[in-house]
């Protein structure tokens, strides 16, 4: 057994003693310290959370915003290429009427060339048998000469009139 006499008395109490002055000068410090220190620790990870939250909600509004200016540039381009094709449309339907008026005015100008070499060639008919006349009434021809001469005309106004 344990034989309890005034030196381990003097120990315990020394010990008590130095038990509460280790726990005034040293424990309660460094108890306070290491607490500090946990709540820095506690506020540091707490920050480091707001903080990749709010780099979270950043990167979800920057794509967002990505997104969007994607969906505007994809319609402009479809907005430009509409506007692009309505305007090729234009043209070529304008193109077409600029050609068909151009057609039109050139079979105008065709039809009215051959009815001017028409009367151009109806007047020179008129001064032929005019002067085919006059060479009959001039010459007193026979009557064979006079049906050659009727029917060289005749042939040459067939020729005329095929080209009509």
């Amino acid at each position: 057994m344990i034989e309890i006499n005034a030196t381990m008395i003097a120990q315990v109490v020394n010990f008590l003693i130095l038990a509460a002055i280790l726990r005034a000068l040293a424990y309660e410090p460094v108890a306070r310290m290491l607490k500090q220190r946990s709540d820095k620790i506690k506020e540091t990870i707490k920050k480091a959370d707001d903080d990749k939250k709010a780099a979270e909600e950043t990167l979800k509004q920057y794509k967002s915003q990505l997104a969007d200016a994607q969906k505007r540039a994809a319609e402009i381009v479809e907005k430009a290429e509409l506007t692009a094709r309505q305007e090729r449309e234009a043209l070529v339907a304008e193109t077409k009427k600029e050609i068909e008026r151009l057609k039109q005015n050139a079979q105008l100008e065709i039809q009215n060339e051959r009815a001017r070499a028409f009367e151009q060639m109806q007047k020179e008919i008129v001064t032929l048998s005019l002067a085919a006349a006059e060479k009959i009434v001039e010459k007193n021809l026979t009557s064979k000469e006079n049906d050659k001469l009727v029917s060289d005309f005749i042939a040459g106004l067939d020729n005329i009139e095929g080209v009509k």
